[in-house]
């Protein structure tokens, strides 16, 4: 039973990014090396936080504490390695320039030059994404293969499945934040990057909850706003109702031969 919870658990919070990964970044060098990097980043972030959660002795046991300034960390990270990727913009986009497709046609102008830049923001965000989730479920997952199974001495049963979900969720608004926070910064909308900013804190403070089992308040909270940031992140690269007509009938033709 303990093995089937383990498998099961890390199914669910790791399946999506693995998938991501395998179809859409794995054939591509240059991306791995984005991610990374963001993953590297994203590290970073958390060795800042841990050294200022160990310097203020008095507030060590306060989880609210470092949770906050975790949170600020990975944002002020995630400027950081933004301003990064655009002053090393016109090496990647040579090097992305090397396909055959893109050396019959040209560099397509802006628009390649944004899709490009939504590519590097969306593959970054998985970076930050994924070495997230390990951080924050690899010792749950690790407690799950036994003894015992979650749920015995009145410890809450749904602890493991909703860990699991809240870890896919953060992986995936990663993603979305990402795409949101560095369009904000090329387009001169800053409200968009403190909408980010502003629900990375609202999502990642209501899991203190999660220790009173407030589980029908966090996991609402975050697959909504998880909903909210797909929509807008999938509008800022390009996206439309017939775009996606035309991908669905793209399909379809594809089957019916």
């Amino acid at each position: 039973m303990t093995l089937m919870q383990l498998f099961g658990a890390m199914f669910i919070a790791y399946s999506p990014a693995v998938a991501l990964f395998i179809f859409t970044i794995a054939k591509e060098p240059l991306r791995i090396i984005v991610m990374m990097a963001g993953m590297f980043f994203w590290l970073v972030s958390l060795l800042t936080s841990s050294i200022l959660w160990f310097a203020v002795v008095p507030l060590r046991d306060k989880v609210a504490f470092g949770l906050t300034f975790s949170i600020f960390f990975q944002e002020l990270f995630r400027f950081l390695y933004y301003k990064l990727l655009r002053k090393a913009e016109d090496g990647l986009q040579q090097f992305n320039q090397t396909s055959p497709e893109q050396s019959q046609h040209g560099n397509g102008g802006a628009s390649t030059s944004d899709k490009a830049r939504h590519g590097y923001a969306y593959v970054a965000g998985l970076g930050f994404g994924v070495m997230s989730g390990i951080f924050s479920f690899i010792n749950v997952l690790a407690d799950s293969k036994g003894p015992g199974t979650v749920g015995i001495y009145n410890t809450p049963q749904d602890f493991l499945i909703t860990s699991a979900f809240l870890t896919m969720c953060f992986i995936l608004l990663h993603v979305m934040w990402n795409v949101i926070f560095y369009w904000s910064f090329e387009s001169r909308r800053y409200w968009a990057a403190l909408l980010v900013v502003a629900s990375h804190f609202l999502v990642s403070e209501l899991t203190l909850l999660n220790r009173d089992q407030y589980y029908n308040i966090t996991l609402p909270v975050a697959y909504a706003t998880l909903a909210i940031m797909s929509l807008f992140a999938f509008c800022i690269a390009g996206g439309s109702l017939r775009s996606i007509k035309a991908a669905c009938t793209f399909q379809r033709s594809r089957y019916a031969l």
